[in-house]
């Protein structure tokens, strides 16, 4: 018989048996699912038993109705931000995080260009090692705090915004994922699926465009997992009756030329001035696509496609980029002249220790590397330092060759970050098969 208790008038579930319950593969109604979130929210439920539950949970999973009720109870612990003032479609763009990851910058852009609201709240789940919104603060004067307010005008008069998370949105879901911290239950895909759909949804979009990345450089290592999730965070969307589409792509080398805070946010410059790598592209050009097909703007895949590469060719997507910048304070005259970027004043390469085929990158280690680089001696960030012109899974090189490029400015953690970065690369005397970038889509 359940162990239960009296509060107040009403007859309400242990924690205990909440617990209980999930151990045994039990499904939570709507009112347990409320009393969950409620006691998380207000501090009644000990911090063991959080900690129990989260666990359970962890091992014996939600069904999808069950996750979208615990989604829906988590954003009415905070306050929501109502756009249908603005009548464009909305559509955010969420992604599991990392290393070399600017995508974001670049489609919050692309899709505002092209007609589509892209609120881009971000928070410490949404990256690898460092956030979107801390790339951007790379950028002098540029403001990654913003007011609920301040978020929905600049909505509502530029089309795209990309800030730091809104503790008042949401709130229960810091106090989840910190257990999830503490407990090893990041990678739980029910608790994942309700921490992200609610802070998106609660922010006023209509769909969601996700980015799931597996390999060494996001904490999904593995494939199937990422699948899962991708399968998962759809499903309940749906079931919220929102739109969602996802794809699962490749992790296992960093994204694109750069990884560090300035250059990331350089490199997604020049992509929006025509340049960029080409896994930057097609990844770019994928999600943009959907965004665009998800939002109604583009009838096909083909229109899709053409209004993505039309906003870049012709220079409107780079201009929404400097206006959302502008809006939010920001100001470099880098941004409109690449070669003013404050580049350090040392540079390194890295060289190859013999010839043969780049087999396999640890991107992790190379994120790791650049983080140590970033500490100066006063132990504030550089955030202009970092590694460019990385050489790719399947890139031949001569022996001495640079593997990569260093750039600093403080040599305090030097040696110490190119261990993690010589460390990242294994060489082998055939040449291996590239990575797909987009291993599989989920709608």
């Amino acid at each position: 018989m359940a162990i239960r208790k009296i509060i107040g008038k009403s007859l309400k579930p242990s924690y205990a048996y909440l617990i209980e319950k999930k151990c045994e593969g039990g499904e939570f109604t709507e009112d347990e699912v409320r009393n969950i979130v409620d006691s998380i929210l207000e501090d009644e439920m000990p911090d063991y038993q959080m900690a129990a539950l989260i666990m359970a949970i962890f091992f014996k999973d939600m069904a999808a109705q069950e996750t979208a009720v615990f989604a829906d109870e988590m954003i009415g612990t905070g306050e929501t931000i109502d756009l249908s003032d603005i009548t464009r479609p909305k559509v955010a763009k969420y992604s599991t995080g990392g290393v070399g990851d600017k995508t974001s910058i670049i489609l919050s852009a692309i899709g505002a260009a092209c007609g589509v609201v892209v609120p881009g709240m971000s928070s410490a789940d949404e990256d690898f090692v460092i956030t979107v919104h801390k790339k951007l603060s790379s950028i002098p004067g540029f403001k990654n705090k913003l007011s609920l307010a301040e978020f929905h005008k600049q909505l509502a008069n530029v089309g795209c915004a990309i800030c730091e998370h809104d503790d008042s949105v949401s709130p229960v879901d810091a106090k989840i994922y910190k257990m999830r911290q503490n407990t090893a239950t990041i990678a739980s895909l029910p608790l994942i699926t309700a921490s992200v759909l609610s802070k998106k949804f609660a922010v006023g979009s209509d769909g969601l465009v996700v980015d799931v990345k597996w390999g060494n450089g996001s904490y999904l290592h593995d494939i199937e997992q990422a699948k899962q999730l991708a399968r998962t965070i759809t499903r309940v969307a749906r079931v919220m009756k929102h739109r969602c589409v996802a794809l699962v792509t490749d992790m296992s080398q960093p994204l694109g030329n750069s990884v560090g805070m300035g250059l990331e946010v350089l490199e997604a410059v020049e992509f929006l001035r025509g340049g960029g790598s080409d896994d930057m592209k097609e990844l770019v050009l994928k999600l943009g696509m959907e965004i665009l097909r998800l939002a109604g703007v583009a009838g096909s895949t083909l229109s899709a496609k053409q209004s993505v590469e039309r906003v870049i060719e012709d220079g409107t997507a780079y201009k929404k980029f400097l206006e959302m910048v502008k809006a939010q304070g920001g100001a470099a005259p880098w941004l409109e002249d690449t070669s003013k970027y404050p580049m350090p004043k040392h540079v390194r390469k890295l060289p190859a220790p013999k010839r043969g085929y780049v087999h396999n990158i640890n991107a992790g280690q190379i994120a790791r590397g650049v983080q140590i680089l970033s500490m100066t001696k006063s132990g504030k960030i550089d955030p202009y330092v970092g590694v460019t012109e990385v050489k790719k899974v399947g890139t031949q090189v001569k022996q001495g060759e640079p593997l990569l490029m260093i750039h600093y400015n403080d040599e305090t953690n030097l040696d110490a970050a190119i261990d993690y970065l010589r460390n990242a690369y294994r060489l082998a005397p055939r040449r291996p098969t590239p990575p797909t970038i987009v291993v599989e889509r989920v709608a």
